[in-house]
């Protein structure tokens, strides 16, 4: 019998801190750069996971969300309204980035949900609207996800190259406007790895935004797409190129070790597309 899935959010605000008390001072500016603090800052943390199995017929639910919720709410206690660097055991050790916080929140709650019914599949926290991660279960127990969102506003005209004027304007209507119209761009750069034992990171995370403003906002923001950048000088710059344009830009340049695993770009709040590789 095919699977069902539940997804299930919850929140928490605790503070953390780029910091670990073994080490000196100069250490931990070596090792954390920037964010090296040793009282920290906060956050209102966002989770989301996703529990699978299969329908019971009987009450027509595949878990009772009652117990998915009361797991999860002891799962994130120890975390709610804390200081994490220096409350919380695990994170004395293992820096509380956000990779480390999806790893923490995923062991905790697959000890408290023991319904055989379903098992976790995928558990992801925002640490901010722009940053988050996650780790899918049915693709590895180890590997976790950084997700970086950016967005960018420019213009552009569908018009296909290989159309006549004619065919064009009547596959793509409005949009092939001959001065163009514009959006405000989304773009979720997801890389994948495994988080360094010492940082907590799967990626130098200042590395990384370096390479999102060099090969997406410089290239992208307020242009024409069609005018100003070499992409689409002989293509048509649909959604669809543009997010296979971001990954052919992005996929050898991802700071190693981790790697580029999805480009997301969201035209509207009711377009999105997205890239995976090969």
């Amino acid at each position: 019998m095919a699977q069902l899935a539940l997804r299930r959010k919850a929140m928490f605000s605790a503070a953390h801190a780029y910091w670990l008390p073994a080490l000196s001072d100069e250490e931990n500016r070596a090792l954390f750069g920037k964010w090296a603090s040793k009282w920290g800052h906060g956050h209102n943390y966002e989770v989301e996971l996703t529990v699978a199995g299969t329908l019971d017929e009987r009450s027509g639910m595949v878990v009772n969300i009652t117990d998915v919720d009361k797991a999860l709410k002891r799962a994130l206690r120890p975390l709610r309204d804390k200081h994490l660097t220096y409350e919380v055991p695990y994170f004395a050790q293992n820096p509380p980035t956000t990779e480390n916080i999806v790893r923490y929140i995923a062991t905790a709650f697959r000890t408290e949900f023991t319904d055989p019914a379903a098992t976790l599949t995928k558990l992801l926290v925002w640490e901010t609207p722009t940053l988050s991660a996650f780790m899918d279960f049915q693709e590895s127990d180890t590997m976790i996800a950084l997700t970086r969102t950016l967005d960018f506003a420019a213009a552009h005209r569908l018009h296909a190259p290989g159309l006549s004027d004619s065919e064009n304007l009547a596959v793509f209507g409005k949009c092939n406007n001959p001065h163009g119209h514009g959006h405000n761009y989304g773009v979720e750069v997801t890389v994948i790895g495994e988080p360094d034992p010492k940082t907590g990171m799967i990626v130098d995370l200042i590395a990384l935004d370096r390479v999102l403003e060099t090969e997406i906002m410089a290239r992208y923001d307020h242009k024409h797409l069609n005018d100003d950048t070499d992409d689409f000088r002989e293509s048509n710059p649909t959604s669809e190129n543009l997010t296979l344009a971001i990954w052919r830009h992005l996929e050898n340049k991802i700071p190693a070790p981790a790697r580029l695993h999805k480009v997301v770009v969201r035209e509207t709040d009711r377009n999105y597309f997205e890239y995976t590789g090969n």
